[in-house]
């Protein structure tokens, strides 16, 4: 597509953007991002990027519709102790309150605001107000069902993607975020109707340390959940080639009828977390990659730390969702001298080296390939050999010494078969042979 096309396509794209006072000044009581919220909305508006979009007034969620996800007693418990700020309950430990999320006066309120801005978004796209709706504001995919993790009090993209479910059969999300997003995974790991992809920092010691290749869901969703673990220092177009690579034989195999994307800034050179070395070129294209599909799209935030660098991201992505071209001096307004020393809209890489071996990304792409073909292998073989003991022969993508495994039941090979290829070299099986 050429970048007139391109224009053309965006121009004609309509977009949704949540946003009021009130739930920005909500967003920016959060102590590990503080005024981010504003600083973002800020830069959007000094752009004059507004009257492109519509924009959208929040709801509150309700205890009932965040409860679609998280359980009463969990909420219960958020409400209670948000009420005085009291971070002294014995209870708060149990459920993931703490050091990553301290309890402050107020914190349920935040959590209801961020749940119902998402989805009031989503509720956009299903009543076909727009084809794009964004809430930079939200994006926290670490909470899980019960507890609080990773700075995330409510999970926001799983009430996003449930709501999305109540007209869109299969709903794909998209986690470009450093960290993998574990909560959406783990929401949805047992379902094939939901289908999540997380390209993310996966090193020892590093939050939440789950995401590995050979992490691909688990029961009636086997392999509907795709993990890309990536290595320090990564750059646009590295990230690109993987990310295009994943995604097309994603979206053959999985067909989606919606799309919701995390669109974390903590890759960004520049960002506290000092791992991916990224720029917001980068990330919109591979936005643009999911935008061609003309699907419903609900765009989230996430990280970022450094909080100039994320607003200039964010800014940057929803002026490409828009088709617009802004320009490198940054506008006066409210946050103008956090943009200092150089005033630009770009951020530059670092000299940080690479440390993504292509050998270890060609195998990973491969894997996540292969998968379908394990798949098909899989049934015909519960088909034609349940009962019946064999010797099987793992064969693994990388080409290592294949392994042997016994069992009277397929799925007993299967699994011993997954487990051993797994354990010696990290590759999910291409197939399975009789010998």
């Amino acid at each position: 597509m050429s970048a007139r096309e391109h224009n053309d396509e965006s121009s004609k794209r309509r977009v949704a953007y949540v946003y009021s006072p009130e739930y920005i000044e909500t967003c920016d009581t959060l102590s590990k991002v503080p005024n981010r919220a504003s600083m973002v909305h800020s830069l959007i508006e000094a752009y004059g990027l507004l009257p492109h979009m519509s924009v959208v007034k929040p709801q509150v969620a309700t205890m009932e519709e965040m409860a679609m996800f998280h359980t009463d007693s969990y909420l219960e418990h958020l409400h209670k102790i948000s009420q005085d700020g009291d971070n002294d309950d014995p209870q708060s430990v149990d459920y993931g309150l703490g050091y990553d999320c301290p309890v402050v006066e107020g914190i349920f309120d935040y959590a209801a605001a961020v749940g119902g801005a998402t989805l009031t978004a989503a509720a956009c796209l299903l009543d076909q107000k727009c084809e794009v709706a964004i809430n930079w504001a939200g994006g926290w995919h670490h909470a899980k069902k019960d507890e609080a993790s990773g700075f995330c009090y409510v999970n926001d993209a799983v009430l996003g993607i449930l709501k999305l479910r109540e007209k869109h059969e299969r709903v794909l999300y998209v986690d470009v975020d450093l960290h993998h997003g574990d909560g959406v995974e783990e929401a949805f790991s047992f379902t094939s109707k939901v289908m999540t992809v997380s390209l993310h920092k996966f090193s020892p010691g590093f939050f939440p340390g789950t995401g590995d290749v050979c992490d691909t869901g688990l029961g009636k969703g086997r392999w509907y959940a795709v993990n890309i673990p990536l290595e320090d220092g990564i750059q646009d177009d590295r990230y690109f080639q993987v990310f295009t690579s994943v995604m097309q034989e994603v979206r053959s195999q999985f067909n989606p009828e919606a799309v919701l994307m995390q669109l974390g800034a903590d890759t960004m050179a520049g960002d506290p977390m000092c791992s991916f070395n990224m720029t917001p070129v980068g990330v919109a294209k591979c936005l643009l990659h999911v935008l061609q599909w003309q699907l419903p799209t609900l765009l989230l935030g996430g990280g970022g730390y450094n909080l100039a660098n994320t607003a200039r991201c964010w800014t940057f992505l929803t002026a490409t969702v828009l088709g617009k071209t802004l320009s490198s001096e940054i506008p006066d307004h409210e946050f103008f001298t956090e943009y200092g020393p150089d005033y630009s809209l770009e951020i530059s890489p670092s000299c940080r080296p690479d440390r993504n071996d292509s050998k270890h990304l060609e195998r990973v792409i491969s894997t996540v390939k292969g998968i379908k073909d394990v798949c098909v292998y899989w049934r015909l073989q519960v088909r034609l050999c349940v009962g019946v003991e064999r010797k099987q022969v793992c064969a693994c993508l990388c080409g290592r010494e294949p392994s042997l495994t016994y069992g009277p039941f397929v799925s007993a090979w299967l699994f011993q078969c997954v487990v051993s290829c797994v354990c010696s070299c990290r590759c999910v099986p291409l197939r399975w042979m009789k010998v």
